[in-house]
């Protein structure tokens, strides 16, 4: 039973996230920030990951807690359902090309969170939504869900397009990484015997 449900309040955001690890990519998107929503849309989508979110935040401020905050409950749910993390590759990564944009993206469910992050959107604005908040957004659930990840443009020009395959791309790693390998599939994937 490799799922997680995440409730997570605080003073300006409620957060409640479910996911299912071995699901076939549904997803149900509630935040409050449409291009966002579509963001979470393709994580799920391309992970094969199932996840529902429902988050309220202080919107009348800006976007920033919401789509932080549910960085943070996503990593969290994603190392509950992880568990101990027997049987996983536990590594995953991907080259995603969307129309003028090209993102690499390497992971490592390691649980030592770290993000290396060179990836610069050309505008400050995607619609309404403030492009600085992908980077938040990915730093959140590297570090709650210790994640190691590598996310690289490697060229683009259109925001639009650099995000959403960023977004992509990390789900693609993600499917990789937390799919069970039938090769190994009563280890954890690590000479220590712990992750």
């Amino acid at each position: 039973m490799r799922r997680a449900h995440i409730n997570r309040t605080t003073a300006e955001t409620a957060i409640t996230v479910d996911i299912d690890l071995d699901g076939t990519g549904t997803y149900d998107m509630q935040t409050g920030v449409g291009f966002f929503d579509h963001m979470l849309d393709q994580l799920a989508r391309h992970s094969l990951i199932d996840i529902t979110v429902r988050a309220e935040g202080d919107l009348h401020i800006d976007d920033h807690h919401t789509v932080e905050d549910t960085g943070i409950a996503l990593g969290q749910a994603l190392a509950q359902a992880l568990g101990d993390k027997r049987g996983i590759r536990r590594y995953g990564e991907c080259h995603l090309p969307m129309d003028d944009a090209q993102v690499r993206c390497a992971l490592d469910l390691s649980g030592r969170p770290f993000l290396v992050w060179n990836l610069d959107l050309p505008t400050a604005k995607i619609g309404t939504f403030d492009t600085e908040l992908v980077r938040e957004f990915f730093q959140a659930l590297a570090t709650h869900g210790g994640i190691t990840l590598h996310v690289d443009l490697l060229h683009g020009l259109n925001s639009h397009h650099i995000a959403e395959a960023a977004f992509k791309a990390v789900a693609r790693a993600l499917r990789m990484a937390v799919e069970v390998d039938p090769r190994k599939s009563d280890a954890v994937p690590s000479t220590k015997g712990a992750l």
